[in-house]
């Protein structure tokens, strides 16, 4: 006789959580210092760097880091004027805590409102064209923007993240905007990220603490249940292959 388990429908969801790391105090400190490392040689060769900070884990690794080592490194964020409300008064708190500005990239109106007209305010639930239009709005246009003049920008990518990452290297030339791309993290693991944070006492962004591992727009943005992958949040109506809104893209 075979026994069934029946799941109570009732039964709230098990959601993601922050991962335990099995790195040595040695382990950590090696990573820490190559990070340091990348930080400083990338200055050393180019003159304007800047970092693209989406406030969530990773980036709050690389901010800490850039903090750490002094390095002349500026920080942006994409203020597309969707986001949780978390990640408005999370730029804040890094401000304060690190005593470095952000800038904030707002999106154009004539943009935004190009994107309602055509596919009204939360059309990009429609589908993958509609979801690139409000990217391309409201965060390519003005990444572009916040990159113009640069030498060099920084991501929080890393290769196990998702199946269309696992191919990064640390160097990358950003074909679309004609400058030289970073991925300082590119070889960490998620584990890695969250021994560093709690070694260094980094912020954390609320919304890790309440089950989300990736940290996009609001409406464009879910908790994970444990056991899922952990871009499964971001634009979930879509296929697995569509979670890039198009920001790394470089040819």
């Amino acid at each position: 006789m075979t026994l069934q388990i029946i799941q109570n429908p009732l039964e709230k969801p098990t959601f993601w959580s922050i991962p335990e790391s099995s790195l040595t105090a040695s382990q950590l400190a090696d990573k820490t210092a190559t990070l340091k490392q990348r930080l400083l040689d990338i200055t050393a060769r180019f003159s304007d760097v800047r970092f693209a900070t989406s406030l969530a884990a990773e980036d709050m690794v690389i901010t800490d880091a850039i903090a750490q080592s002094k390095t002349n490194i500026q920080l942006f964020t994409l203020a597309t004027g969707r986001l949780h409300q978390e990640t408005v008064d999370m730029a804040k708190t890094t401000e304060d805590h690190y005593g470095l500005p952000i800038q904030k990239v707002y999106p154009e109106d004539a943009d935004v409102e190009a994107f309602i007209d055509q596919y009204g305010m939360n059309g990009f639930y429609d589908g993958e064209v509609a979801k690139k239009a409000c990217c391309g709005a409201r965060k390519i246009k003005p990444l572009n923007a916040a990159l113009l003049g640069a030498d060099a920008w920084l991501t929080g990518q890393r290769r196990e993240q998702s199946t269309t990452r696992v191919e990064l290297n640390f160097e990358e030339h950003d074909g679309a905007r004609g400058i030289t791309k970073f991925n300082p993290l590119f070889d960490w693991t998620e584990a890695d990220i969250w021994a560093y944070i709690k070694q260094e006492n980094a912020p954390i962004h609320p919304l890790h603490l309440k089950g989300y591992p990736s940290i996009g727009c609001e409406p464009c943005t879910r908790q994970v249940k444990k056991g899922e992958d952990i871009r499964a949040g971001r634009w979930w109506w879509l296929q697995s292959d569509s979670k890039e809104c198009g920001l790394h893209i470089n040819k």
